[in-house]
């Protein structure tokens, strides 16, 4: 096995860059991933969830100390928008005109951050029964999709008229989690408290399970492929899953570090390779081939990592982008 470090300072960052080789016998090919990790500069913070804005900077949370905050990942600077103390956002999303939605996941809002002056705006959920926006989702028309884990809801928030559809789970403690939009803009959502993934159309807001074989399977994070499959990384049993929607037929594949390895964090680049990261110490950060059924790809997050909660594929560079619970913000340039 090859693995080095480089340290360097950056801006307000410490950059943390390995290069890896795979190295576990479950992994079939040796392909080199580069990390680097910027420190983000607010202890303890728990930032999170970053995205790709238009400019090429990253916006993320910090989901304990209630902010908002973007990192230039060519100088290492970070910049602050401060919430409401109480705010704990937990996702956000940047649309092509700049504007950052983040959900306040423990003020039940989502809200409207305009960086070129800071103001914020907050909708609110329209039920007090709807009280934890969770992650959010662009739907190209003009809609954002989310999900409520405790509240078991999946909502639809309407970005011009500011009005709000909410969508009952019928399973109870379901806890909607990840979601997706597929080619046909319906939302596929993992019901990490239960072994099902769920849809719903758009247009008659009737939500579809489809319960996975394995009683024991949490599903946490999901994507889709080109083909429309759908793809998710089981969290409790240390599996990648695929759910054909065509005919409701499943099929598993064990991780690298098996029942272990609490896969989390998830995303599926421009060739359908899944990339995903086991939350067993230290993070790792795998990859699978969706067309061979193999992983080919396993590099140790230099920080550790901690857990890394979800993940963001940036194609005109080929990286993915994650932050981790040891308060860094980092990013895997694919080979």
């Amino acid at each position: 096995m090859t693995n080095f470090r480089n340290l360097r300072t950056a801006g307000f960052g410490l950059i943390v860059a390995t290069i890896a080789v795979p190295v576990h016998e479950n992994v079939t090919a040796q392909s080199v991933v580069q990390i680097d990790e910027w420190q983000v500069p607010w202890p303890s913070s728990r930032p999170r969830d970053p995205y790709v804005g238009p400019s090429g900077n990253v916006w993320f949370v910090g989901q304990r100390t209630h902010y908002v905050a973007v990192l230039d990942p060519n100088t290492g600077e970070f910049t602050r928008y401060d919430l409401d103390d109480g705010a704990g956002p937990h996702n956000l999303i940047v649309g092509d005109d700049g504007i950052v939605w983040y959900a306040g996941n423990t003020a039940r809002h989502i809200g409207r951050l305009d960086p070129a002056d800071g103001s914020i705006e907050k909708i609110m959920m329209p039920d007090a029964a709807a009280t934890d926006p969770h992650t959010l989702v662009f739907d190209g028309a003009g809609h954002i999709w989310f999900t409520m884990q405790r509240s078991n809801f999946v909502g639809r928030l309407n970005m011009a008229s500011r009005e709000v559809d909410l969508v009952q789970v019928p399973t109870p403690r379901a806890r909607p989690y990840g979601i997706v939009l597929d080619g046909a803009g319906r939302p596929w959502i993992a019901e990490f408290g239960t072994n099902k993934i769920a849809t719903v159309d758009p247009n008659s807001f009737e939500l579809r399970e489809y319960e996975i074989p394995r009683a024991g399977a949490r599903p946490r994070r999901l994507e889709v492929a080109s083909d429309g499959s759908i793809w998710y990384v089981d969290f409790a049993g240390g599996f990648v899953g695929r759910l054909d929607p065509a005919t409701g037929e499943f099929g598993e594949w064990e991780s690298p570090n098996g029942a272990a390895s609490l896969p989390y964090g998830m995303v599926i680049d421009s060739s359908d390779r899944i990339w995903y990261v086991e939350t067993n110490q230290p993070n790792r950060f795998v990859g699978f081939d969706t067309m061979s059924k193999t992983f080919f790809s396993s590099t140790e997050i230099p920080s550790g990592g901690i857990s890394v909660r979800h993940m963001f594929f940036h194609q005109p560079t080929n990286t993915v982008w994650f932050g981790t619970d040891a308060n860094t913000i980092g990013r895997a340039t694919l080979p």
